[in-house]
């Protein structure tokens, strides 16, 4: 492992060629990412506190607000419950093959139950199914007894309305940090911070 080495030189992040909303260049680079034809560009890397333990794990990103950053998920698990306990969190964008990352540090909150309704509507029906057959983070015996639950609920669906289970719905995370990180040679990265300061937005540059 410290034989590897990959020099960055695919751009650089210069102050003045910056937008002065956050969510405006996350949008930019956001669309250079579905430009790129990356797998996933939605992927992000959610981080919560568990207690006094960090845990994280990969989440989609489905909607990006005026503000928010919004995704889904089953209130009851790991997530969930930890966000319900501590709403600090962290989201990681790990835009690998452009050599960017985006950082945001925020506080998620719970969206409207209308909200989660008309994207749980807009689910593959298989998926929909999904979220009633799975029990989200608690333990099962085998592969076999998960595929019998999906079973039992296929089953049920075919005769009652498939409506969104009461535990699943969306978290949006408001933040007061959003930090862009481009690679560069020498790695001497650039990192450029937007903090939220009397609800604007405050920039700086961090040394790598």
């Amino acid at each position: 492992m410290k034989d590897l080495r990959q020099d960055y030189i695919k751009g650089e992040l210069i102050e003045d060629n910056i937008s002065h909303d956050p969510f405006t260049q996350f949008r930019r680079w956001f669309t250079d990412a579905l430009n790129s034809k990356i797998l996933e560009p939605n992927v992000m890397i959610l981080s919560s506190i568990d207690g006094y333990k960090p845990d994280s794990r990969i989440v989609l990103l489905k909607d990006l607000r005026k503000d928010e950053f919004v995704f889904f998920t089953n209130y009851n698990s790991h997530k969930g419950q930890q966000l319900k306990n501590n709403p600090n969190c962290s989201l990681l964008f790990p835009w690998v093959e452009l050599e960017r990352q985006v950082i945001v540090r925020g506080k998620a909150t719970i969206i409207s139950s209308e909200e989660s309704e008309n994207y749980f509507k807009s689910r593959p029906i298989t998926s929909q199914i999904g979220a009633w057959a799975s029990s989200q983070s608690r333990p099962i015996k085998s592969r076999l007894d998960l595929d019998n639950q999906l079973k039992e609920a296929e089953q049920n669906f075919k005769s009652n309305p498939l409506n969104r289970p009461p535990h699943w719905g969306g978290f949006a995370v408001a933040p007061y940090q959003i930090e862009f990180w481009q690679g560069r040679p020498n790695r001497l990265h650039d990192r450029i911070l937007f903090t939220l300061e009397n609800k604007s937005w405050a920039v700086s540059r961090l040394q790598p």
